[in-house]
């Protein structure tokens, strides 16, 4: 006997699709700027070659069902039939009592009988029943189905891959907005910036060009606290109070996952003990972090330790960061730094608030945590290692080394503070002498503070503000989506 009958099913689903009735898809929940996740999205939901489902995965508030609404809004206005669009959020109570197979089988009986054509929206998919098997069923039987589900793990839909989702579904990861989307959503004004300019490249211009560049960007330098202090992600970031865009991330994007996602798809003994390692973290984001020292300092088991940190990994919380050595060599000793998902979610939890400005110390983690979000995410989709280097004997290190392809290196050294000068005993003035090395910055805190420095290294060394440098990479980001775009024609 089947829980729920199909009226209380069509009920529900007709809640969910209002266009339905309506043909349109109201504006509250498209809204009006498109990120360049969507485009990501949409170039895999489309790909004219390659047949996908697509996966959104991402953390709770970052903006996952708005691609999804986005893109039934795009279909909509397109002329497909409104009645050949479902969408479904397993997140619903009731919705847990049935597969996907029967809420399809509901809609297509009462809806949108004998159309073959359909687009379907799933989200939170990883509370559905056997969802990776209904995914491969109706990828297989059904060619003509267009799939597009969202959820808030990645390792769940990674590890399904292996047996169901071979060659049917690709995973996008979604991450919190960046300082150039930031800029976007608030509907600040944006420079005029040419294509070609690239963050990694900016020691190829002259000292005229770029002067005029950071003299372009300043104005945008006032509004980098705040996002810093909540403006990860969209929702919160357009709120005007943010003691209460705070207490919105605590509860919907830390607590909901801590308390109910991860609950769910972990093997969770302790929460108590989950959100403790996950406050320690807070704590030191961007350091390095011995599971060791965590044990001892939190009062729990090693290997409790090791694995609540891979499922706050897994869950979209932290970012990994391991060792790197400027030999290649491998690491035999992990000790990994630790990045907050996105640096409002420390602030957040540590309820730290406008008088973090002014602290030094905060404000370089911080601010390192951001950089190395927006680094993660511009590289994800590319064939890298993002990690850093320390020399534990002689203490030198670089915050951030990327590794493209047989040891092309970018070097990256956050210095956001007064004094940022560098003597040719640092450990990226040694490294920049490597003929791998294709660049190598220094992000500083001042607007005056750029420049290409006078060591006589190899690669050059330039210096850039932090606010410029996330600005622009978040630029080239678009160009190189805009680039790709272009090659696939």
């Amino acid at each position: 006997m089947a829980f729920l009958t199909d009226e209380q099913i069509l009920k529900v689903l007709y809640g969910y699709n209002a266009w339905w009735d309506k043909g349109y898809i109201s504006s509250e929940l498209t809204r009006p700027v498109k990120r360049l996740a969507y485009y990501e999205a949409k170039k895999a939901f489309e790909h004219p070659r390659i047949r996908r489902a697509v996966i959104l995965s991402g953390p709770r508030r970052v903006g996952k069902t708005t691609i999804m609404f986005q893109t039934i809004e795009e279909y909509l206005k397109q002329g497909i039939p409104a009645k050949s669009i479902m969408y479904v959020s397993f997140d619903h109570p009731m919705l847990k009592l049935c597969d996907i197979g029967r809420i399809i089988e509901v809609f297509q009986n009462n809806l949108n009988p004998g159309e073959r054509d359909l687009y379907f929206f799933f989200d939170e998919i990883q509370y559905a029943q056997d969802w990776d098997l209904w995914l491969k069923t109706l990828y297989d039987r059904n060619p003509t189905y267009h799939i597009m589900a969202t959820g808030s793990a990645i390792p769940v839909f990674a590890e399904k891959a292996k047996e169901s989702g071979v060659g049917r579904w690709t995973t996008i990861r979604i991450p919190t907005l960046s300082f150039y989307e930031y800029i976007e959503i608030m509907g600040i004004p944006k420079p005029k910036l040419s294509r070609n300019i690239y963050p990694t490249a900016l020691a190829s211009l002259g000292s005229s060009i770029l002067t005029r560049l950071m003299l372009d960007l300043g104005p945008l330098q006032k509004h980098f606290h705040r996002y810093l202090l909540v403006g990860g992600f969209p929702e919160v970031a357009l709120s005007d109070d943010v003691g209460y865009a705070q207490k919105m991330i605590r509860e919907d994007v830390v607590d909901k996952v801590l308390k109910q996602d991860m609950l769910s798809l972990f093997p969770i003994r302790n929460v108590n003990e989950l959100e403790k390692i996950f406050l320690y973290l807070c704590m030191v984001s961007g350091n390095i972090v011995v599971q060791d020292t965590i044990s001892k300092e939190v009062g729990i088991s090693r290997p409790t330790v090791a694995n609540y940190m891979e499922f706050l990994e897994q869950a979209n919380l932290i970012y990994v960061s391991q060792p790197t050595e400027q030999t290649g060599k491998k690491v035999l000793k992990s000790k990994p730094k630790i990045y907050l998902a996105d640096a409002a979610i420390r602030n957040a939890v540590l309820m730290i608030d406008e008088e973090v400005l002014a602290d030094a110390t905060e404000m370089g983690m911080i601010v390192e945590t951001a950089i190395y979000k927006h680094i993660h995410a511009f590289n994800y989709l590319d064939t890298t290692h993002i990690g850093y280097f320390r020399d534990a004997r002689t203490s030198k290190e670089i915050d951030i080394v990327i590794t493209y392809g047989a040891r092309t290196r970018i070097l990256i050294e956050v210095k956001y503070r007064e004094d940022t000068e560098l003597t040719h005993k640092d450990a990226i003035v040694e490294w920049a002498d490597d003929p791998k090395v294709a660049a190598a910055l220094v992000i500083t805190k001042n607007n005056s503070d750029f420049g290409i420095t006078d060591h006589a290294t190899n690669c050059p060394i330039i210096k850039i503000p932090a606010y410029a440098f996330l600005y622009l990479l978040g630029h080239a980001g678009y160009t190189k989506y805009l680039e790709s775009m272009q090659s696939n024609r």
